[in-house]
C-alpha cells in the first residue's frame, strides 16, 4: 500500500516538473521569438520566473521523495550503529521543522496578498503564482515521509552489516 502511493506520487510529480520544464521552454522560446520580431511580449518574463519558481519547488519534492536532496551522505554513511540512526532522525526531524515553518510562512503571504495581481497580467492573482510556497513545502513534507522508512532502513542494514563484519572478524 505504501509503495503503491508512493509510486503514485512519483509519477504525479515527474509528470508536474516534466509539464512545467515544458511548459518554462515554451514561453521563453516563444518571448525569444518575439522579441527578435521587434515586438517584445510584456508578460514572458514574470511568467518564465514563475514558471521557474513552481520548477524549482515541485522538482525538489520529487528530489526529496528520491533522496537527493542536499546532504551530507558520506559523513553519515561513516557513522556506525545508533548514532548513524540518531543523526538521520535529528535530520529529518530539522529538514520536517524548517518545512513546516515554510508551510506557515507561504499561507501567510497568501493572506498578506490578498488582492494584489501580477504586473504584467492584471487578472492572474500574485496568490496563484505565489500558492507554490505552501503546496511546495506541503509535497516536500510529504516526499521526506515516504522516503523515511528506505532512509531508516539503509541504516539499520548498514548496522546488520557491521554486526556480521565484526562477527565474522571475531570468529576467524
Amino acid at each position: 500500500m505504501v509503495t503503491r502511493a508512493r509510486e503514485i506520487f512519483r509519477k504525479s510529480l515527474e509528470g508536474i516538473v516534466l509539464s512545467l520544464m515544458a511548459s518554462l521552454a515554451i514561453v521563453v522560446v516563444v518571448g525569444v521569438i518575439f522579441r527578435k520580431a521587434g515586438a517584445s511580449l510584456v508578460w514572458y518574463d514574470e511568467v518564465a520566473s514563475i514558471l521557474l519558481a513552481w520548477l524549482t519547488y515541485y522538482g525538489a519534492a520529487l528530489a526529496a521523495l528520491h533522496r537527493a536532496h542536499i546532504g551530507m551522505p558520506t559523513l553519515v554513511q561513516r557513522l556506525s550503529g545508533r548514532v548513524r540512526f540518531t543523526v538521520v532522525l535529528v535530520a529529518e526531524a530539522f529538514v520536517l521543522m524548517f518545512f513546516v515553518a515554510l508551510t506557515w510562512a507561504g499561507i501567510r503571504v497568501l493572506s498578506v496578498l490578498g488582492g494584489t495581481a501580477l504586473v504584467s497580467l492584471p487578472w492572474v492573482p500574485m496568490a496563484v503564482a505565489q500558492s507554490v510556497i505552501p503546496i511546495g513545502a506541503v509535497l516536500f513534507i510529504v516526499a521526506q515521509l515516504m522516503s523515511l522508512p528506505d532512509a531508516l532502513l539503509d541504516t539499520t542494514e548498514v548496522q546488520d552489516e557491521s554486526i556480521k563484519f565484526e562477527q565474522e572478524a571475531a570468529e576467524g
